[in-house]
């Protein structure tokens, strides 16, 4: 498939209640059809709480949740949630196509500034999925901001950062977002959340889908729940990776 049909739901968070996060996306997902790709912000069924390494909805329940949406939609939906596992807490990107096939990733930069890594395991791997004929690198929030860990070593075409990214900081989070689009020729595209959460900290949301070149294709209004839509070319990102080929002359270095 060339053209990717990507949907980012931008909206406030209920504090701690995984429940009332779930019936709330139920209503936005029940209206979205021919999509290829449907992606909720950072920790969706509990805000950016470090209350949730001990208590969160269980994966399966995630999971069983994500299953049914993506099959009713026929489309690959994800979105990261506090994780228990059998070694401690992750911060999990589950990502699930409709015939229930899960691929994952745990969050690797682990946000020191709110303890983040005082209650949850740092990730060991970036992982690269596959689907519909896109590479997809998914990362979370943070790892926004150590850009060699997402550095394209030709290996993917999209880079999704799901983020509870505050306001206060919302220029870093759309200058970075331009930056790793435009330094790995791939598509970007940050979905962020609006409101508040039990902390008190404002979310502008400020989600966005860029191009290669760094072209805004869309972009969310601040601070409001916004549902934002773009429709990718692959054609179009081999094209320009062919006629521009900065990354033939990329330092040979691995992480």
């Amino acid at each position: 498939m060339s053209t990717l049909k990507l949907t980012l739901l931008q909206q406030p968070l209920v504090w701690m209640d995984g429940e009332a996060n779930l019936r709330h996306f139920d209503t936005l997902l029940a209206g979205i059809k021919q999509r290829d790709l449907i992606i909720l912000p950072e920790m969706f069924t509990t805000g950016f709480a470090m209350e949730a390494a001990q208590q969160s909805l269980p994966q399966a329940r995630v999971l069983e949740w994500l299953q049914a949406h993506a099959k009713a939609t026929n489309a690959m939906i994800g979105g990261s949630a506090a994780i228990q596992t059998m070694k401690g807490a992750v911060n999990r990107f589950l990502l699930v196509e409709p015939n229930g096939t899960l691929h994952s990733y745990d969050k690797r930069h682990l946000f020191r500034m709110a303890d983040e890594h005082d209650h949850y395991l740092a990730g060991e791997r970036r992982e690269i999925v596959e689907w519909r004929g896109w590479r997809i690198l998914p990362q979370i929030c943070y790892d926004l901001r150590f850009p060699v860990f997402s550095r394209n070593q030709n290996d993917y075409d999209l880079a999704l950062y799901v983020a509870n990214w505050p306001a206060p900081r919302a220029l870093h989070w759309q200058s970075l977002l331009l930056a790793r689009a435009i330094e790995n020729q791939a598509y970007v595209a940050g979905c962020n959340r609006v409101g508040s959460d039990g902390n008190h900290h404002q979310y502008s949301g400020d989600s966005c889908i860029i191009s290669p070149q760094g072209e805004v294709l869309a972009v969310a209004e601040p601070y409001q729940p916004a549902r934002l839509d773009a429709e990718l070319s692959l054609e179009n990102l081999r094209e320009y990776r062919e006629k521009f080929p900065a990354w033939r002359d990329a330092d040979a270095f691995r992480l």
